[in-house]
């Protein structure tokens, strides 16, 4: 239990500044302070409009994936440059993967 407490002079924008970064980490603005105090790496969620393009990136990379399979036989450069951009999608699913958090 939290008892005791712990005042820090600011400036007005900087107040501002810390309670949006803690309202899109979706926490308290004293949670995401002692968080950063400590050092933790707080993570702000992603907006709806973040999340539609993480899905779609999500069915865009199964589909090359599977038009990557396809093509492995009849045309391995082609099939090459859509493992090439199959890759580079899921290295951005990734990161979304690590900002969500």
């Amino acid at each position: 239990m939290k008892r005791t407490y712990i005042k820090f002079r600011c400036s007005i924008y900087e107040k501002k500044l810390l309670k949006k970064r803690a309202e899109r980490a979706g926490i308290s603005l004293s949670e995401y302070c002692r968080s950063s105090a400590f050092g933790n790496s707080v993570i702000e969620r992603l907006t709806e409009e973040q999340l539609a393009h993480y899905r779609m990136l999500v069915k865009y990379k199964g589909n090359f994936t599977r038009i990557g399979n396809m093509f492995r036989k009849h045309n391995p450069k082609l099939a090459s440059e859509v493992e090439t951009l199959a890759a580079e999608i899921r290295k951005h699913l990734h990161n979304f993967k690590r900002t969500k958090k």
